[in-house]
């Protein structure tokens, strides 16, 4: 296969369904390459990869136009490229060992007064990360350990939830929940390195970004450690560094049980720096917590020991059961139930139930920003308030409606209203009563229930209720997107809990495809809803289609440019 040659023509006119298929064909065949251990054959697949036009252009759309955070400007204040712009970056952009320091940016962290660093590089830096993003994913997917599921393509925090399910639904476990302190800041570059394996060109280039250096504000300062947040390859060595502490306890801590001697291995499930063990002798459990910090002492971490605790899922130890991991609560409560087919229903003692809800934090956390729009919006019409409602309750029952959340969303649903309520009476004039505002606010008295709805009844605000608890399947074993089983992964996606209900009917209706380039969605690929007759109120499923963000900015540049030669003419 030959590296494609540079067309000589438009960002509008690139044939990125043709780009896309010859990308994931050789990411394909990286992932084969590494499944069964041939490493010359990766190596070569990469550079290859890497000096294709193809992948190039995609790395620069990736970062300009898919990515959440495109217009962030970085040390070169520059945040928005024109697409002639575009492809003079995807012609220029290579692998030189070189790199543009990064900014620095101070975000506050939810429901905390303290604040994180992010780290901000210039579009190039981003764009040729991307690039090797492109070519390093593939490999280590094909090594990464079944149990690990954060910044990972196809796995996110409900596959870990399911995963810890699993390992304690049939019998009670301590747990150890830890966190590591600080371990975007903190990896040491040289063991980050050697761990990475990789051709010699790609060593330098990442060993560039480790040492570029941060500006905050109009100060330099070195980087001896660490992998910045913010960047784009960032996440994939953050795993990387990590890889490996599932492989070590599995090792230290299998064991043989029972009459048929069936091996046992200890429990762990990891989402990014945050991971928890669980087994049911406690012993076994502080002597893993020993090897953890061990190993993580050897690439330059440790565990932050305000956020580590060891607890159980069912017996009270240290004055508390149970524990809180990715917003989620676990926990086990006692029961028993009747034995089916006994005389007189006889009770059973099964001893334990595990139930997962969301955890009080979060649940606080979700009222207090429900609080604060419903007093920003104190002047605002009843529409504007439940638009600003709306995208907030129904993303956060999402995440949630994978558990036992039934009860929890009914009594949120409960202080929403008097909080409603409240809104209501206080743009109340002096001559009306409860009983109006009633009338003015919710459609009670039109026959619609206790439904917070427009005079019009075009605009309402959504329950959590309304959203179905329903399970969420955990993803099988060691499974990943570069496989090539495109059947699996688009049913896992069009099943996935945060979809809204309009995209779920639009993918099965397009057979999991883009209706504009026609290909298969991924899990990685940002969706977006078009309207046909470009009107945003007409949101009929005949005037639907479900898009790739990119192939929507597309049609709308073509729509504008054809607008514009019609005005010429």
């Amino acid at each position: 296969m030959n590296t494609v040659e540079k067309p000589m023509y438009g960002w509008e006119t690139i044939n990125w369904a043709k780009a896309q298929r010859y990308v994931f064909k050789l990411q394909k065949r990286i992932y084969r390459a590494s499944q069964r251990g041939d490493v010359r054959a990766v190596r070569k697949l990469q550079r290859l990869l890497t000096q294709s036009w193809y992948s190039k252009i995609t790395a620069v759309r990736n970062v300009t136009q898919d990515n959440q955070g495109k217009n962030t400007p970085g040390v070169d204040g520059v945040s928005r490229l024109r697409n002639h712009q575009k492809v003079k970056l995807a012609q220029k952009l290579k692998f030189n060992d070189k790199s543009q320091p990064t900014k620095r940016v101070w975000i506050p962290k939810p429901g905390k007064e303290e604040k994180r660093p992010l780290g901000i590089p210039t579009i190039e830096e981003r764009a040729k990360q991307a690039l090797m993003k492109l070519a390093l994913e593939p490999e280590w997917e094909a090594k990464f350990e079944p149990n690990s599921y954060g910044f990972r393509p196809g796995r996110s925090a409900h596959d870990a939830i399911a995963a810890i399910f699993n390992g304690i639904c049939q019998q009670s476990k301590y747990v150890l929940d830890a966190d590591i302190e600080k371990c975007f800041d903190r990896i040491n570059h040289s063991k980050l390195l050697d761990k990475l394996q990789t051709s010699p060109t790609f060593r330098k280039q990442v060993k560039a970004w480790l040492k570029s250096g941060i500006m905050d504000g109009e100060r330099l300062f070195s980087t001896d450690k660490g992998t910045l947040q913010g960047g784009v390859i960032s996440p994939l060595l953050a795993n990387i560094a990590l890889h490996g502490m599932e492989n070590i306890l599995e090792k230290r801590f299998s064991r043989r049980v029972g009459k048929n001697s069936q091996k046992r291995k200890i429990s762990f499930v990891r989402y990014a720096d945050d991971f928890v063990l669980m087994d049911e002798s406690l012993e076994i459990v502080l002597e893993a917590k020993t090897v953890i910090e061990e190993w993580l002492a050897e690439i330059g971490l440790a565990l932050k020991a305000s956020k580590t605790r060891i607890t159980h899922t069912f017996e009270r130890y240290e004055g508390e059961s149970g524990f809180d991991f990715l917003g989620f609560n676990i926990r086990q409560y006692p029961c028993s139930d009747k034995q089916s087919g006994s005389v007189g229903g006889t009770e059973r003692k099964r001893g334990h139930k595990t139930l997962i809800k969301p955890s009080k934090e979060d649940i606080q956390r979700h009222l207090n920003k429900i609080d604060c729009l419903i007093q920003n919006n104190t002047a605002s019409t009843q529409e504007q308030l439940i638009n600003a409602l709306n995208p907030v309750i129904r993303g956060w029952a999402a995440y949630y409606s994978t558990v036992a959340s039934a009860k929890t969303f009914s009594k949120i649903d409960s202080v929403i209203f008097q909080k409603l309520f409240g809104w209501a009476k206080r743009r109340k004039s002096r001559n009306q009563n409860n009983t109006d505002v009633v009338s003015n606010y919710w459609g009670v008295n039109r026959g619609l229930g206790w439904k917070f709805i427009t005079q019009d009844n075009k605009y309402f605000l959504g329950k959590h209720q309304d959203v179905k608890i329903k399970r969420h399947i955990k993803i099988k074993g060691t499974k990943s997107p570069y496989d090539g089983n495109l059947n699996y992964w688009g049913q896992r996606l069009s099943r996935h809990p945060m979809l809204r209900n309009v995209v779920a009917k639009l993918l099965k209706k397009q057979e999991g495809t883009c209706n504009k380039c026609g290909l298969k969605f991924t899990s990685e690929d940002l969706l977006e809803v078009h309207h046909i007759d470009r009107d945003r109120s007409n949101n009929k499923t005949k005037n639907l289609v479900l898009v790739h963000r990119h192939c929507h900015d597309v049609i709308h540049s073509s729509r504008g440019t054809v607008k514009a030669k019609s005005l010429r003419s």
